[in-house]
């Protein structure tokens, strides 16, 4: 197999240990996904690899419920760097109203990657929050959402963010989304980043 082929299996590789190691709580070998200056953004949280572990750690010990599912990635390859997207849903169950609801979200992660020291480790994870839905567990009304709320967020992730605020969380309110600035310039970043330039 060529360079390019290894390259390719050991990014899809990393990207699924990411969401089965942290989802299983595995959270030694989950550090191994990162390089020691990888960062996280999130809905809920946006800081260092380290950070995202010891929060998302503190969640788990807590019984915060928050799943992850993945689908196709598409890698694109440049020398020690690469941009991987991959499909994705985030499911996270909580209360809402005093009704037990579960929130899917899909979309994609976009993964800034290198490789050094001849392995691929994961610099930025930026998702990409398209299309989300609320329901409830039991068979029963859903709770009555504040639409007041609801709309202070992008159609994206609005329902996950009204989950996530009702939990307590600062939600970040511009999160890229299917189509407008936010992801075009993330696009863009992509571009540089496999150009040779700084993530910025």
């Amino acid at each position: 197999m060529s360079d390019q082929t290894d390259d390719r299996l050991a990014i899809r590789d990393l990207v699924e240990n990411w969401a089965v190691w942290r989802d299983a709580g595995d959270w030694e070998r989950f550090r191994g996904v990162w390089h020691d200056d990888g960062r996280m953004m999130a809905t809920w949280f946006q800081g260092t690899a380290d950070e995202f572990i010891k929060v998302s750690r503190e969640g788990w010990d807590r019984g915060v419920s928050i799943l992850h599912f993945l689908g196709g990635t598409s890698i694109d390859l440049s020398g020690s760097r690469a941009v991987a997207q991959t499909k994705m849903t985030i499911s996270q169950r909580a209360p809402v109203h005093g009704v037990v609801c579960d929130v899917v979200c899909t979309g994609r992660f976009y993964d800034f990657l290198e490789k050094r020291r001849e392995r691929w480790g994961i610099v930025l994870r930026q998702p990409i929050y398209e299309k989300d839905r609320i329901d409830p567990v039991e068979p029963s009304p859903g709770p009555s959402l504040d639409p007041q709320l609801l709309e202070r967020f992008p159609v994206g992730y609005r329902h996950l963010a009204y989950l996530q605020v009702g939990l307590g969380y600062a939600v970040k309110p511009d999160m890229p989304g299917l189509t407008g600035p936010e992801v075009e310039g993330l696009y863009r970043r992509g571009a540089a980043w496999l150009a040779g330039g700084d993530l910025g």
